[in-house]
């Protein structure tokens, strides 16, 4: 029966002149390995000694080499094996043990020491050449300890797997919990993919390795063969024994792969699917195990003899979705049964985690999609202002959250900008937000005042239930007029950063949160001076745990006022900069909730771009137009469109002076584009259509889609503008 060191959390005390590596596997301590080398060294400075006598020696010393390596490393310690047996490792220093591993008090039965000669060595711990345990107690008494070691192991090595939470973690978990505790390595296959849920696998199932681990001071030992003597390499010195034979331990190379097969495809029928399909481990001695493990590992790859192997299947939920492959060296006892139960113990909790994991990382990845197309994929580049944007979630285990970003373009070039917070961290939230956005989308369209598309957002969250309750600043940037106008719902008021580097908070009505119903709405008209900045942000930015809302405004406004100090008072900072500026001032403690950033930079028009006549709904009004037009591109020196434009805009006025029964307004603005907007107070959009030969009207809208760069029309709350775009002539195509 296997006897199993009590497992216990947390570091232990191992013996002195031990060490851990990089994986956190117990290294041989230097002076046992250094044994080994200075025997086989020592045969050959004497004189000459006998071949077989010389592999014995060494072949002792490699064992007591591993002997102290299972002792710095958590493996369990042969019964049969005094503590004393290897003098080189003793000590009392403290180390890093194996967390599934526990030093025994100084009178355990476990740690009897057996007279020299009695068999000793690595082979008392399934009592194989070990003596009966010194202290009474009786094999009654040493098996029920036995059996509470056993118990412990298991739950503190289940314990290891259930706290990793993704699919690396719990295999991870796996293979430190057992090597080298249970075993000297571990292979673990899982299938590529891996079933999400009741997902039914279509083509072949196929295993790819996943991990290896095992018990690095095997690396250390290697090394003895240059030593034994010429002619003679340590298996050849492992056969003279025959204890030790190193080639039938498939070992670890120095970056931790074993000589396996990555990837194995399962035939329907073949050995290895039956030993899947039976889902109970099996022993690698056994016909089934001897002939799937080929079709595992490889063919090439060489099989421990005896019970060294256990081929367990990893069932998940509703099917199997891996194997994990325990190894144990030749110098250590074989597995026995009660192995097989311990073996199937880690190998359900092992697969249920991944299950778990892999739903897991399913509704990660869901949420990461819906967090993602709720957003905008990208910011609209408007005439007269410039726009950069952030958003971070709470946490990684809370990736979706109810805060949005848009900006959205409007007639007359102006935008509106929106950001808005709905409460809770759920896919529900998230869900809630894109209809919101959606909404605000459809009602900036409208061009409705702030005020009244706070109002209608506030409708909608009624609709949508009684507790759907969200924050919302919604405000328009006009570039000719200089003006923004801000309504707000519950929001914390807006930053504004001017071109002298001052920073100052903007006194906006604070209003009620989306969702309450029966509230008002105000808005409020502020300057926009070119290259001042404005920044919309939720509250996660500002407030925590550790401050409150309004320190947290302070703080974001010293912030802005000092980066603008930085960059000079005669030109802005740039906004991606800026941008990573402000959450660089976010501390640990600071991510309690997800953030959502907007930065608008406003440049303008200026007035002297920007052309605006008001025509009556006349039959002369279309002449008129083509006169003004002219005229503004004679003074801007775009002679060259006069054709074009004149032809678009004769068009363009015709069909607003038909319909309108006010007066038409006809606007030129000079960008990076020459833009013509055409307004009326008539709310019918018109729609291009093809015209048939004998028509005598319907083509005006086809000229325009053939010679302006874009086009299109905007209904108002008093009408509708139809616009379109010319590209200005480059520099060799002027006259």
């Amino acid at each position: 029966m296997t006897e199993y060191p009590t497992s216990q959390e947390g570091p232990q005390p191992v013996a002195s002149g031990g060490g851990t590596d990089e994986a956190g596997h117990g290294k041989a301590p230097i002076a046992a390995t250094e044994a080994v080398r200075t025997h086989a060294t020592g045969a050959g400075a004497g004189p000459a000694a006998e071949p077989g006598a010389a592999a014995a020696a060494a072949a002792s010393d490699v064992r007591a080499a591993r002997s102290a390596a299972g002792s710095a490393s958590g493996l369990p310690r042969p019964r049969g094996a005094a503590s004393a047996e290897v003098p080189a490792a003793a000590g009392s220093g403290p180390g890093q043990n194996h967390d599934n591993a526990r030093p025994r008090p100084p009178g355990d039965a476990h740690d009897a020491t057996a007279p020299a000669g009695t068999g000793g060595g690595t082979a008392g711990l399934h009592g194989a050449g070990g003596s009966a345990p010194a202290g009474g107690g009786g094999p009654d008494a040493t098996a029920a300890r036995r059996e509470g070691d056993r118990l412990r192991f298991v739950g503190a090595a289940t314990r290891r797997i259930a706290r990793g939470i993704d699919l690396d973690e719990i295999v991870l978990g796996l293979c430190r919990a057992t090597v080298p505790t249970f075993s000297d390595a571990i292979l673990v296959y899982l299938r590529d993919p891996l079933p999400v849920g009741d997902e039914r696998p279509v083509g072949p199932v196929v295993l790819r390795l996943r991990r290896t681990d095992r018990l690095r001071p095997i690396d250390d030992l290697t090394d003895i063969s240059s030593t034994i003597g010429a002619g003679m390499d340590l298996a050849g010195a492992a056969g003279a024994t025959g204890e030790l034979d190193f080639s039938q331990l498939p070992l670890v190379g120095p970056q931790g792969d074993l000589p396996a097969a990555e990837l194995c495809e399962i035939r329907p029928g073949g050995a290895l699917a039956e030993v899947l399909r039976g889902v109970r481990p099996v022993f690698g001695s056994s016909a089934a195990a001897r002939a799937a493990l080929p079709e595992l590992l490889g063919l090439d790859h060489p099989l421990p003899r005896g019970n060294r192997a256990v081929l367990a299947p990893l069932r998940g939920r509703r099917r199997v979705i891996g194997a994990a492959v325990f190894l144990r060296s030749p110098e250590r006892p074989a597995f026995e049964q009660n192995d097989l139960l311990v073996a199937a113990q880690l190998a359900t909790h092992t697969a249920l985690g991944i299950d778990k994991a892999v739903l897991y990382g399913r509704e990660a990845y869901i949420a990461d999609e819906l967090q993602r197309t709720m957003l905008p994929d990208g910011l609209p580049q408007p005439t007269g202002v410039r726009l950069a944007s952030r958003y971070l979630p709470a946490a990684e285990t809370a990736r979706v959250g109810g805060d949005w970003y848009d900006a959205i373009p409007l007639p007359g070039s102006r935008v509106a900008l929106v950001v808005g917070d709905v409460m809770g961290h759920s896919m529900t939230s998230a869900a809630i937000m894109g209809q919101l956005r959606t909404t605000a989308q459809t009602l900036a369209q409208l061009d409705l005042p702030p005020a009244e598309v706070l109002h209608h957002l506030d409708e909608q969250a009624q609709r949508l239930g009684t507790d759907r309750m969200a924050t919302c600043m919604y405000a328009v940037y006009d570039p000719v007029a200089h003006r923004i106008t801000i309504a707000n719902a519950g929001h914390p008021p807006p930053v504004l950063l001017h071109l002298g580097g001052r920073a100052e908070v903007l006194r906006v009505p604070p209003g009620a949160p989306i969702g309450v119903g029966g509230v008002d709405f105000e808005a409020v008209e502020l300057d926009a001076p070119a290259g001042a900045t404005l920044l919309l942000y939720t509250d996660g930015l500002v407030e925590s745990r550790l401050r409150d809302v309004w320190t947290g405004i302070e703080q974001l406004r010293e912030r802005l006022a000092t980066t603008a100090q930085l960059t000079g008072l005669d030109h802005p900072p740039p906004l991606e900069a800026l941008c990573d500026d402000i959450l660089d001032m976010l501390g640990p403690g600071d991510r309690d909730d997800d953030i959502a950033l907007l930065a608008a930079r406003f440049d303008g028009i200026a007035p002297s771009d920007v052309a605006y006549w008001f025509l009556d709904p006349e039959e002369t009004a279309p002449g008129r137009a083509r006169r003004f037009a002219r005229r503004a591109l004679t003074r801007w020196g775009l002679e060259e469109l006069s054709d074009s434009l004149e032809l678009l805009v004769s068009e363009v006025v015709t069909n607003a002076v038909r319909y309108a029964e006010r007066p038409v307004t006809l606007r030129l603005l000079r960008t990076d584009v020459l833009r013509c907007e055409v307004g009326d107070d008539s709310p019918q959009l018109p729609r291009q259509r093809r015209a048939r030969d004998t028509d005598e009207g319907g083509r005006g809208l086809f000229l325009v889609n053939r010679l302006a760069r874009r086009w299109g029309a905007t209904r108002l709350s008093s009408g509708k503008v139809v616009w379109f775009e010319l590209p200005l002539p480059t520099a060799g195509e002027r006259r």
